[in-house]
């Protein structure tokens, strides 16, 4: 466990960076507009690939003569990362991992709800005799430190009265984690879709707890110094989201087939990742989302993830601003 604190330390240290020099958003005197936007990307936000499959972002800034670029996040951690170091000025995140970065000092704010996932559950190998959380003392466990389905992780073990210390925390990505577990590397993970999807379709893995209202929605964060500078463009910006997940809703088959492309898995996982498994109605970040995160935020100052001294109720109110999509969507 000490090797398993020391990375966890390191990677919050990591999310937790701020004071850095924003290189996207620059705006000369007299012409407040940024010179160019970036978004990140993310196979676990099917809108995003939407969004950048048909060009719609570049497209509406197009005429002011503001460019637009595209970074892929491979999980939470990274979209965090990118908005820390000004690599991206919008990054896509589960909302307790932003509620983590934002514990530790991270200028980010919570603008837009992409989807309401079950993204993430406690998976094993089909052979495997774990048939609950509390088979899980004394086994490896692969998880991605500072993402949801590591948070899930620790939500799961508290109810069932365990602690991390009970279990041996491998931190993978998403990706290495399902290979893990399918190698024989690790004994359980909490996983994360697509690649949850795959690998309960191709082995027969299965999903041995789930509980929905442990995923903590999926947010779309800007850094604050963006949003304070450029209003106007957060909300240019929901508004060519809200046309992504629109046109999600209206064209699931579609939007599975653009997820199956984008993200090099058969349309058979594609399909149980965004139609089974993902609520796209309501975008506007509230109440619902407050709820959860502080629950989230409980069970992390528990595990003094987030520190004790945190004022839960204001940090989470401080990281939920609805305002920017109130003004867009009309609900």
């Amino acid at each position: 466990m000490k090797k398993i604190s020391a990375v966890l330390i390191t990677a919050l240290l990591f999310i937790g960076i701020v004071g850095c020099s924003n290189t996207t958003g620059k705006a000369s005197e007299g012409n407040e507009k940024p010179e160019k936007i970036v978004l990140d990307y993310a196979f676990y936000s099917p809108t995003s690939l939407v969004l950048k499959e048909f060009g719609w972002a570049e497209k509406a800034f197009e005429e002011e003569g503001i460019k637009v670029e595209f970074v892929l996040s491979q999980g939470s951690n990274k979209a965090l990362e990118f908005l820390n170091s000004g690599s991206a000025d919008f990054g896509s995140s589960a909302g307790a991992a932003a509620l983590m970065a934002k514990a530790n000092g991270a200028p980010i704010e919570a603008v837009y709800i992409y989807s309401k996932p079950e993204w993430t559950a406690l998976v094993a190998n089909k052979d495997s005799k774990i048939q609950s959380v509390s088979d899980l003392k004394g086994k490896k466990v692969a998880a991605t430190i500072g993402t949801d389905p590591y948070i899930f992780l620790l939500r799961a073990l508290n109810e069932e009265g365990l602690s991390p210390s009970d279990v041996e925390i491998v931190n993978l990505q998403h990706g290495d984690g399902a290979s893990a577990l399918t190698s024989g590397q690790v004994d359980a993970w909490s996983g994360l879709d697509p690649h949850m999807a795959r690998v309960e379709l191709e082995t027969d893995a299965k999903l041995f707890y789930r509980n929905a209202d442990f995923n903590t929605y999926g947010t779309l964060n800007v850094r604050s110094e963006f949003a304070e500078k450029y209003p106007e463009y957060v909300e240019k910006v929901i508004e060519v989201y809200e046309k992504a997940r629109t046109w999600v809703q209206e064209n699931p088959e579609e939007a599975a087939e653009i997820l199956a492309k984008s993200a090099n898995i058969d349309i058979e996982v594609a399909n149980k990742q965004l139609n089974e498994r993902n609520d796209f109605s309501n975008p506007v970040p509230g109440e619902a989302q407050i709820e959860a995160l502080t629950e989230a935020g409980k069970v992390l100052q528990a595990q003094s993830i987030i520190k004790k001294d945190v004022e839960l109720e204001k940090l989470v109110q401080e990281l939920i601003n609805p305002a920017f999509a109130k003004k867009v969507i009309k609900q």
